[in-house]
């Protein structure tokens, strides 16, 4: 496609992005945070993408699209011949993402901090990936970027190992990267040779994983250190709000989070649940929580992270034995079960989803049989060495599939994480 000069002015949009921010906590923090104010007026929410996870929605954000298409189902890929698992990275997207499409147009985008976009991939225009990105070099493109970057002391992420049992640590670190997505912005954003802008601030969810707490009782001893960090945030915002309310017309700005948040009842183990209906069995202790390795030949089925259910099916998997006659009782057996799971009396599972109903069309090795939506409060988990269905685990906050806030300029109301991508196309006038 041959690209066009225009004299027209660009009708610029940004996209300030509040890693796991919930509509009901803005509305509540925004009373004392000012520059949060601003944005809770006019919001809205929007629905997360199932499983409710970080790189599924961020990822439906950057291609408009849902997992059947794009191919990220969860933070975890496992390879069905070795068992070798492997955190989920950018490259294993499977379709274009609006970046690609903008820059086919001659469309400048310019990232800081998107999650799973890592390794950074060419475009037009410039990136830094976000969560979960390990090295600077590979997390910027185009490469002087990380030069540049580097040179500001650049944080890519919090050390959140240390920090969920040390506050202090933790908001430390969080000011640390507070203080890189800035760095970042004062390196990208100036020139305003861009069309699309996106920034992501990841902060808020990872204090909420391991304070949520603290963030929500007013009562908890460590509230206050955690509304004066948030108060830190809110003027991070502000500076982020002030350079957007200084260009120059015709602009639009999207606030948006990947998914809601609320505190934890407890923490739910599925492997642990199907091992105890003789459903998974293990070769041996797992070397961690993540050793897929060990699951035995007998095994009819195994769970990743946070919901996904697996049939070990024969064919699919190495040590496959499920047959094809197997499928469909195993699969309604499955459901039966995982629905009439309780906690203290109550339901845990508000559904539990065919995962070829939910991902139409997706013929995906990752793709899972089954999809469990927790009720509100229970946080799924697929771990390998929990011999308890139920506990916690040194976290206060869960990811909820409702609630995520949303805001638009020009009032737009999506329905779910992938309709921000395609409303962002369709600002540009990229429809087919």
């Amino acid at each position: 496609m041959s690209l066009l000069l225009s004299s027209a002015p660009r009708k610029r949009l940004v996209v300030l992005g509040l890693d796991g921010l919930p509509l009901t906590l803005a509305r509540t923090l925004g009373a004392s945070l000012p520059n949060l104010g601003r944005i809770v007026g006019d919001a809205a929410t929007v629905r997360a993408e199932l499983p409710e996870l970080s790189p599924v929605n961020w990822t439906s954000f950057y291609t408009g699209e849902g997992p059947e298409r794009h191919g990220v189902f969860g933070f975890s890929h496992l390879d069905p011949r070795t068992y070798a698992l492997r955190v989920t990275r950018g490259t294993d997207a499977t379709c274009p993402t609006i970046f690609d499409r903008l820059g086919e147009r001659g469309l400048v985008s310019r990232v800081v901090n998107l999650p799973n976009t890592y390794p950074a991939r060419p475009l037009r225009g410039m990136l830094v990936a976000g969560f979960v990105a390990h090295d600077l070099h590979r997390a910027a493109h185009p490469p002087f970027l990380a030069a540049k970057l580097a040179e500001t002391g650049y944080r890519l992420e919090a050390d959140t190992n240390r920090g969920r049992a040390d506050l202090g640590y933790l908001l430390d670190e969080l000011r640390a990267t507070l203080e890189s997505r800035l760095d970042a912005l004062d390196i990208l954003w100036p020139d305003l040779s861009w069309d699309l802008f996106v920034h992501v601030f990841t902060e808020t969810d990872r204090l909420f994983h391991f304070f949520m707490d603290a963030v929500i009782h007013r009562d908890h001893p460590d509230h206050l250190a955690c509304m004066r960090f948030l108060a830190d945030w809110d003027h991070a915002l502000g500076l982020f709000l002030d350079r957007f309310d200084a260009l120059p017309a015709p602009k639009r700005l999207l606030v948006l989070a990947d998914h809601g948040f609320t505190e934890i009842r407890t923490e739910v183990s599925l492997n642990t649940w199907l091992m105890g209906q003789g459903l998974l069995s293990l070769s041996g202790p797992p070397d961690d929580e993540w050793d897929v390795s060990k699951i035995t030949r007998d095994s009819k089925a195994f769970a990743l992270d946070p919901g996904r259910v697996y049939l070990h099916e024969q064919g699919r998997f190495a040590r496959g034995r499920v047959e094809p006659q197997e499928r469909e009782a195993l699969l309604s057996h499955l459901e039966n079960g995982l629905m009439a799971l309780e906690y203290e009396g109550e339901p845990v599972l508000r559904a539990v989803h065919r995962g070829d109903a939910l991902y139409p069309g997706s013929r995906s090795a990752q793709r899972p049989d089954l999809v469990c939506e927790a009720r509100p409060g229970f946080d799924l988990k697929a771990k390998f060495d929990r011999t308890e269905i139920f506990g916690l685990h040194g976290r206060t906050g869960t990811h909820t599939v409702d609630g995520a806030i949303f805001a638009d300029s020009h009032g737009a109301r999506p329905e779910r994480m992938r309709d921000v991508g395609r409303i962002i196309l369709q600002h540009f006038d990229i429809t087919e």
